[in-house]
């Protein structure tokens, strides 16, 4: 429009000229109270045919009695803002491609760096125990070969563990973790460590069982993370405790308190970035800078949170709040009903084999519960994935049921390997994970398994499933003995 032509109907209209917003445009406001009605994005054609994009707005015109007696439409040239719009999204667009493209890579290369780490720290140990036994110039040159391999394996572990997580694929299970197993088993592994450099230990007693809703391994990650930086940045004949207690009625804190040296506020401010070592890049004891980030960013996936308090002089206190639990159910059913309604087997018929891959001992007594009472089964457990593949070659199972995450080899991945072998790759394995996405079922019944259970148990479901897979391969064994008698 052009601003004199305006102007002039508006003095016509007895208007009032407002605040200008751009070059060459006037915003009209009327003496009567108005709204904008309505605003459309448009691209505007000129008269050379060029385009351009605009912003429009509607606005009703009133007199005194409030009877409409115009519309005012204002045009915006809006290139500036969709250019921006433009850029912005590329550049995010890049930035994600650039990310992916990291997280590939760093996790490609910890795995490619595994193989040749393995030899360095293996043949390193058998040197330092070989016959003869090194001299004290070797033996020296040995613990400095392993010092360094063992370190160089934490910065991989640490390194893998990120990109995991920032490329979206870690995978957490939610289940209920009892807090005194969890605390048993970092306390048998940490001890040691704080042994060596005399600091005193300090366990919660639990009156009361508490269960949290965590992945069982990730949260042993996190609280070994901990107390092994309280142990490692302490004062000498300094202390740690670890306490226990409720943070409102559905969240559960976990402390770790030291008596080390203190933080200041800015370092507390800069505790969870990466490679920041908080000016202990010069200390004698070495670190990654890495650890606090995954353990922060572990804790974030597993819907809790994490922070710390620190006074210079006195210690600090690093400290994650979980969602508290109710120890696992098996979904309302009468276990003992249901299993010997599926207990059918006569008297003197051979037991039929049932072995259960789990690092949860809840959930492998849950099962252990159900088979106990089918006469017709017995069940052998192992508690990490190389040992149920062995145990699986040894005592050739009719059925492996199998957790998804486990510690090293995950489900997933001893499947596969039970799969190739020809000794086992006959067996039935069901998944039963606590992983419910539809998206993760499908990746697992893709990738060879036979069935898919999620927790908790429905103990009618996971019997029927059972037998299911019991029949399978009774199937599969008579075939393969009707094909040994042929021959």
């Amino acid at each position: 429009h052009d601003p004199q032509e305006v102007n002039a109907r508006a003095s016509a209209l007895s208007l009032e000229l407002a605040t200008p917003i751009a070059p060459g445009f006037e915003a009209l406001a009327y003496k009567a109270s108005r709204e904008i009605e309505d605003v459309y994005e448009l691209t505007y054609i000129c008269k050379d045919a060029s385009r351009f994009p605009a912003i429009v707005s509607i606005t009703a015109l009133r007199d005194d009695y409030g009877d409409i007696i115009g519309y005012l439409l204002i045009g915006t040239d809006n290139s500036v803002r969709k250019r921006v719009e433009s850029e912005l999204n590329a550049a995010m667009a890049a930035a994600e491609k650039a990310n992916s493209a990291k997280s590939e890579f760093l996790s490609s290369m910890s795995h490619e760096l595994r193989t040749p780490l393995n030899a360095i720290l293996g043949f390193a140990q058998l040197l330092e125990c070989g016959s003869p036994l090194p001299t004290s110039a070797q033996k020296r040159s040995i613990d400095q070969i392993l010092k360094a391999g063992w370190y160089l394996l934490e910065l991989i572990n640490e390194i893998l563990d990120l990109s995991l997580i920032e490329s979206g694929k870690l995978t957490l299970s939610s289940e209920p973790i009892a807090l005194v197993e969890v605390m048993l088993e970092c306390r048998a592994m940490i001890e040691p460590q704080a042994q060596k450099r005399g600091i005193a230990m300090t366990f919660p007693r639990f009156e009361i069982p508490y269960y949290v809703e965590a992945d069982r391994t990730r949260i042993k990650q996190v609280l070994i993370n901990l107390l092994f930086n309280a142990i490692k940045y302490n004062k000498p004949g300094g202390s740690v405790a670890i306490e226990c207690s409720m943070s409102g009625p559905d969240a559960i804190r976990i402390s770790v308190r030291d008596t080390g040296p203190g933080l200041t506020p800015e370092q507390l401010g800069q505790l969870f970035q990466p490679f920041n070592r908080l000016g202990q890049e010069s200390g004698a004891e070495e670190g990654t800078g890495i650890g606090l980030v995954v353990t922060k960013r572990l804790i974030e996936l597993m819907g809790g949170t994490i922070g710390a308090d620190s006074t210079i002089g006195v210690g600090s206190v690093f400290w994650i709040e979980l969602r508290r639990t109710s120890a696992p159910q098996l979904a309302g059913y009468d276990i003992e009903r249901v299993a010997l309604a599926h207990s059918q087997a006569p008297d003197g018929t051979a037991r039929r084999t049932l072995l259960y891959v789990e690092d949860n001992p809840a959930n492998l007594e849950l099962v252990e519960q159900i088979i106990a009472r089918r006469t017709d089964l017995r069940m052998l457990s192992a508690a990490e994935g190389s040992i149920g593949i062995e145990f699986a070659r040894a005592y050739q199972p009719d059925v492996i049921l199998m957790d998804i995450n486990l510690p090293g080899i995950s489900g997933l991945d001893a499947m596969r390997v039970l799969r190739a072998d020809p000794s086992t790759a006959h067996i039935p394995i069901i998944a039963l994970s606590a992983n419910a996405v539809p998206r993760d079922i499908a990746k697992a019944l893709d990738a060879g398994f036979f069935s898919y259970i999620t927790k908790p148990i429905k103990v009618e479901h996971f019997m029927e499933t059972l037998d299911v897979a019991m029949k399978h391969s009774q199937s599969t064994s008579a075939r393969a003995a009707g094909t040994d008698q042929a021959r």
